[in-house]
């Protein structure tokens, strides 16, 4: 009950008499009504007049205002930084930005991994928010406006690289990875200006070993989470964790195991400070001395795509270049540090006679040319014979294939060829097969577009020891099994001819021995175990008397009488094309595009040329001896 329920009226009005009626005007009690004061409050507003017709005016729509029709149906279509940008439901502002030439720096995003949205240097003014936002978390909306370089951004992006700084070491005098370490790269950016830290710096783990493959360097750490969402959502083995609080947290494997997975080293290409580094690379080489070039992995028939970073005509590491339909952003740890055996017990010299007869006896020295005439003379000798064998590796390039098989079938008369190769292998259930043979697949499109017939490397050993075949010509000597057997019975052959870029039992039995190239020595392509065909580019050029096995075969034609023309492997390659019909709709040109990325999982900023402050880029190294 209210205090105007008790209290009398007041003034010259008085209550109205028993029995008089209520609606007159003696029963109004208190004074006239007049308008409330502007902004008052009514507990029962006043009902809303109605229309001339007596009824009461249309209510307004309830709800949000209806969104305005798509500009471009079944696409988002925005502005970033004043550029108008159409992009897919759900795309992310990083990924939106990228398409217009916007630069959003980041550390814990990666578009193949789950977002984190931890490190908040990504935050950027848009529209529709009251606030800024995580561009990696935050997707693009109709009519949305986003700005990414408003003085309100650039100062969060300030404090973030002065908060990441500081516990950081800044050691980057001793950090292998400087030069491509994006905490540099974004202070260079973003920041530069000195520490106001005063004080010492929280001091954690500076060499713990992870596992047999990384090492970390928990100080340096910035705590994106790359590496722990890498194992548990790529490589599907969840070893490593985070473990701590506050500036004493730190990544780290669980007590009693080590971070021993085949794909470990791919926390060392997502982390983007020298936090996790490969134990094999570590302290070799600074990467601004090092040149990439695009190629492809050769440890199993995955043909992984791949850069061989490298200098002076030696590589130093493999890293997973972008496929989405063969490895995505990854590769396995195996066939990664195939690199190794690019240097290992090379074939550096043509030998004439065998190398077997002459043990401790130092190897004659003989000339390309006087090899490859030896080699003619003991293949004409055996030239159309049935006696006559040739086997072919499935790590040959298409193009020493195509070079080989036709030199096999036109000019020795060969109809059937046997297959070697590396024995099978392990397979895991991500990338790595069982097939350890890069090209299986492009040898027999090769052959089955010549008209050749492939037998087993079991049909080989059969038939020398049966004494059916007294000469050989070997594209590649390797062999899946048996490497001793079949090397003893390599020497007893009349003729054996063999191309190989590795020292082994089997090629120290060969009569002439002709060095050939790896992958990074020359140009050429391989054909995966989907179908898929791709180009690998030449690094540097080979040592010794060593050259593409295409380029042997070309001599051996001439010297043979025969005809060839070919001057580069594009040259060999358009003879493919014209023979094999799988291979004709490949565009050679455009395949594994010559370009130079500097190494690291971010691809460098799209500023005004492309390159962060104070950023240059080296040239080709030159090369020691030539």
């Amino acid at each position: 009950m209210s205090d105007n329920d008790t209290k009398k009226p007041t003034g010259d009005a008085q209550p109205p008499p028993k029995g008089a009626p209520t609606d007159t005007p003696a029963a109004k009690i208190g004074p006239e009504p007049s308008n409330p004061p502007a902004g008052a409050k009514l507990d029962n507003p006043p009902a809303a007049a109605s229309g001339p017709t007596g009824t009461p005016p249309p209510k307004p729509p309830s709800g949000p205002p209806p969104k305005p029709a798509p500009k471009n149906p079944g696409f988002i279509t925005a502005t970033i930084d004043g550029k108008e940008v159409v992009v897919k439901p759900g795309t992310n502002m990083i990924e939106a930005a990228k398409a217009v030439g916007s630069d959003i720096p980041y550390y814990c995003y990666h578009p193949r991994l789950s977002i984190a949205a931890n490190c908040r240097i990504c935050l950027i003014e848009a529209s529709n928010a009251p606030k800024m936002v995580p561009a990696c978390q935050t997707p693009m909306a109709e009519g949305q406006v986003v700005k990414t370089t408003t003085p309100k951004v650039k100062e969060q992006q300030r404090a973030v690289m002065e908060f990441l700084l500081l516990n950081h070491p800044v050691d980057c005098s001793i950090c292998d990875q400087a030069g491509e370490c994006k905490l540099q790269d974004y202070y260079m950016k973003y920041d530069y200006r000195p520490s106001r830290l005063e004080g010492s710096k929280a001091l954690k783990n500076k060499r713990k070993v992870l596992g047999p493959r990384v090492v970390i360097d928990q100080e340096r750490c910035i705590m994106c989470t790359r590496c722990v969402r890498v194992m548990n959502e790529v490589a599907k083995e969840p070893q490593l964790g985070v473990f701590g609080r506050g500036s004493h947290e730190r990544i780290d494997v669980f007590p009693g195991s080590e971070l021993n997975s085949n794909y470990s080293l791919n926390t060392v290409d997502v982390c983007p400070v020298g936090a996790l580094l490969s134990r094999d690379f570590r302290f070799k080489a600074r990467a601004w001395f090092l040149s990439a070039t695009p190629s492809v992995c050769t440890g199993c028939s995955r043909g992984c795509t791949t850069y061989v970073d490298w200098m002076s005509q030696d590589s130093y590491r493999y890293r997973p270049r972008e496929n989405e339909a063969i490895n995505k952003s990854w590769m396995c740890d195996e066939g990664r540090l195939t690199y190794k055996y690019l240097n290992l017990g090379r074939v550096l010299q043509a030998q004439v006679g065998r190398r077997a007869n002459r043990a401790g006896e130092a190897v004659p020295v003989t000339t390309r040319k006087e090899a490859v005439q030896a080699a003619a003379k003991a293949l004409r000798s055996v030239q159309g014979s049935k006696q006559l064998a040739v086997l072919a590796s499935p790590l040959a390039s298409n193009e020493d294939l195509l070079a080989g098989l036709n030199f096999a079938k036109s000019t020795l008369g060969v109809s059937t060829v046997y297959v070697g190769g590396r024995p099978s292998g392990p397979a895991d259930h991500f990338l790595m097969t069982a097939d350890k043979n890069p090209n299986r697949k492009g040898l027999e499109l090769i052959a089955k577009g010549l008209g050749l017939k492939l037998e087993t490397f079991d049909a080989l050993t059969t038939a020398l020891k049966a004494g059916t075949v007294k000469a050989l010509y070997a594209i590649g000597t390797e062999v899946p099994d048996n490497v001793d057997a079949f090397a003893e019975a390599a020497g007893q052959l009349d003729v054996f001819v063999a191309q190989a870029f590795t020292e082994s039992a089997i090629t120290a039995q060969a009569t002439v021995l002709l060095p050939a190239s790896v992958p990074v020595e020359d140009e050429g392509s391989f054909v995966q175990q989907d179908g898929i065909i791709q180009r690998f580019r030449k690094a540097y050029p080979p040592k010794g008397d060593v050259v593409p096995g295409w380029e042997w075969i070309r001599e051996l034609t001439r010297e043979l009488g025969g005809e060839s023309t070919w001057k580069r492997a594009v040259d060999v390659w358009r003879e493919l094309a014209g023979k094999v019909a799988e291979f004709a709709e490949f565009n050679w040109e455009k395949a594994s595009p010559a370009d130079r990325e500097k190494p690291g999982i971010n691809p460098l900023p799209a500023g005004a040329d492309g390159r962060p402050a104070g950023y240059r880029e080296f040239g080709t190294p030159r090369v020691r001896g030539i």
